[in-house]
């Protein structure tokens, strides 16, 4: 797609627009698999594009499986993959029963991901753990966007268990596994707004997060196991008190 295409439109149509684009270089080549993307910078300078675009167009084509996000990396192409192969689609995750479902395939596999990676995890492991732990602190102090950082932490994870179908299965799950990537949706503009109701939620979610990682740090697998559970199922019965206060479980 040439670039002036994406001209005069609409913010959340200009990252689709941009989705196309990209996954289009993806399908035919000119980003093989293990391509590193261009920067934001690069691409917003060649698109004609705000950076909250370009991140919406990388979530966006982390949801679909083509690309993965190595936290203080970079963004690099996965490929097309296997139209057969599992996959949960964005349209998916559009309401509050969806979010909760797939929270609790999450509790089943990453709580068992935490047991391996406190078992097999090494020191650049853990290094990249600490690295989106630190990464997710920043963001929500500066009232950022954490889901990048959030959904990397439990990228490196997976990683840690040295299996390489769990960390398939989270980059074919991508980012919009995390709950407030499809509940919050993303702004149009990219100024910060510091909400403190919602620091205080994030800190608790980075204090969950903290604790999986002592025990992984710590190679304790039971622990580890534990400590996913606790944080999966808390996020999973926000959910369903916010499902049931909107009145559509009585439907």
């Amino acid at each position: 797609m040439n670039p002036d295409v994406l001209a005069g439109r609409r913010p959340r149509t200009l990252a689709l627009g941009l989705v196309e684009a990209l996954g289009e270089r993806i399908r035919d080549g000119r980003l093989a698999p293990g391509d590193k993307l261009p920067t934001e910078a690069a691409v917003m300078a060649e698109f004609g594009v705000s950076r909250t675009v370009v991140r919406e167009a990388i979530s966006k084509l982390q949801a679909s499986g083509l690309v993965e996000t190595r936290h203080g990396v970079g963004t690099f192409v996965v490929g097309v993959g296997d139209g057969s192969a599992f996959r949960i689609e964005p349209a998916q995750l559009g309401t509050l029963r969806d979010v909760i479902a797939v929270l609790e395939l999450r509790i089943g596999v990453e709580s068992e991901a935490a047991a391996l990676a406190a078992r097999r995890r090494t020191g650049a492991n853990l290094a990249a753990m600490r690295a989106a732990l630190d990464a997710f602190a920043a963001a929500v102090e500066a009232g950022r966007d954490a889901v990048a950082a959030d959904f990397q932490f439990h990228t490196e994870i997976a990683r840690a268990t040295q299996n390489e179908h769990f960390s398939s299965l989270m980059a074919t799950l991508g980012a919009q596994i995390i709950p407030r990537a499809r509940l919050d949706g993303l702004q149009a503009e990219p100024a910060p707004v510091v909400d403190p109701a919602r620091q205080v939620y994030l800190r608790r979610v980075n204090a969950e997060h903290e604790s999986i990682f002592d025990a992984i740090d710590a190679q304790d697998a039971d622990a580890a196991r534990a400590a996913m559970r606790t944080h999966l199922a808390n996020s999973r019965e926000r959910r369903r008190r916010a499902f049931a206060e909107s009145g559509a479980g009585t439907q």
